[in-house]
């Protein structure tokens, strides 16, 4: 297992419900050199066609783990390196400052991340702007543009 300050930037997906979601944002973690953390409960199976199909040859590249709560990810990572994702935060993605090692988290598709994980660190959560006739972007697309933007600022290996 790699030492957590060997990974420069850690993907979380919170309980997703979605493989071809999953798969794609597995192929991103490949491209940016992420970490993905998969926690459970999953809405579908590890070893689902579409999953793999999504992610291409690539899922044989990434570095991931599944676990089975947030907290192993706050153990791994830190809280304050994790920076929530959620259409309800007042800080855009643009604005957070990124270090290496930081997490990106991001909730399930139905339903997005816990209101209480929100509360507890509003300075920590961001949103992607988006117009007003739009709930809400695809978890792959936002995992990517977050993704980005954090190598943008830490720079690109």
């Amino acid at each position: 297992m790699t030492r957590k300050d060997d990974v420069r930037l850690h993907v979380v997906l919170h309980e997703p419900e979605i493989a071809a979601n999953a798969g794609a944002i597995g192929r991103t973690c490949v491209a940016v050199g992420a970490r993905l953390w998969l926690v459970r409960p999953l809405g579908f199976h590890l070893d689902e066609r579409s999953l793999r199909r999504a992610g291409l040859d690539y899922w044989d590249h990434l570095d991931y783990r599944v676990v089975d709560g947030l907290q192993e990810v706050v153990r791994a990572v830190g809280r304050d390196r994790l920076w929530s994702f959620s259409t309800r935060g007042r800080v855009t993605y643009t604005e957070a400052d990124f270090a290496p090692g930081d997490g990106l988290l991001f909730g399930a598709e139905s339903r997005g991340l816990p209101s209480a994980w929100l509360d507890e660190r509003p300075d920590r959560t961001l949103r992607i702007p988006m117009h007003a006739a739009a709930r809400s972007l695809n978890l792959a697309n936002a995992a990517s543009i977050a993704a980005y933007e954090c190598l943008r600022q830490i720079g690109f290996e």
